[in-house]
């Protein structure tokens, strides 16, 4: 691949986002990780190395969008930690604690290839504080092609029957806090007032035939 130089200070290159990012990966020898908001370029678990660890994370809307879903759920498969918050800051990849990967500019599909130290700690220190808060994602979290997870789908079941915030979280392996996370989601999803009226609106919907089965 030809890599133009820009004028800019030593430790800066640009690549095109299309097989540039690919390269990137492919030199890493021990941790990738990433921050990606959905609007700019990202990678694919054909792209990892075997042998090298990866986490990365992801807005929480990634976990009720099908198509979305499937890509990081194949990312999943491939060995990637992948977590979600509700609001990702900014694209970034690091590679080998020693080189920031950023977006560049939409019109040309680049991204930023950079070794300034103040640049990759900045992006090392906002990813590790983010993580420790950030909601693990497993393939049961991911939407099927109605945009529900099976772990939604039960969710929705409990909340049909009545179940408490303690008895939910018991019953899925969760915090309290990510069933209120997930209640309150559903419910603006359904349109509904109340946890026992967004069960019964997914099961109109025959969201919930499937469990009933």
């Amino acid at each position: 691949m030809t890599v133009t130089m820009l004028d800019r200070p030593s430790g800066f290159r640009q690549l095109p986002a299309h097989g540039g990012i690919a390269e990137l990966l492919a030199s890493a020898e021990h941790e990738v990780i990433a921050m990606d908001t959905l609007t700019g370029p990202t990678f694919g678990p054909q792209d990892l190395k075997r042998g090298v660890r990866c986490r990365a994370i992801f807005p929480d809307h990634t976990r009720t969008m099908p198509t979305v879903g499937r890509h990081v759920g194949a990312l999943s498969q491939a060995g990637v930690a992948v977590r979600t918050i509700p609001h990702v800051a900014m694209n970034a990849i690091v590679i080998d604690g020693s080189v920031a990967v950023l977006p560049a500019g939409t019109a040309t599909g680049s991204v930023a290839v950079l070794r300034l130290t103040s640049v990759v700690v900045t992006a090392i220190e906002l990813f590790e504080r983010i993580w420790p808060d950030a909601v693990p994602l497993a393939g049961r979290d991911l939407p099927d092609e109605t945009g529900l997870s099976p772990r939604e789908q039960e969710m929705l079941r409990l909340l049909a029957l009545g179940a408490t915030d303690e008895v939910a979280a018991a019953q899925l392996d969760i915090s309290v806090r990510t069933v209120r996370r997930m209640v309150a989601q559903l419910m603006h999803r359904l349109g509904a007032r109340s946890r026992f009226q967004a069960g019964m609106k997914a099961a109109d919907r025959g969201w919930l035939l499937d469990r009933a089965c």
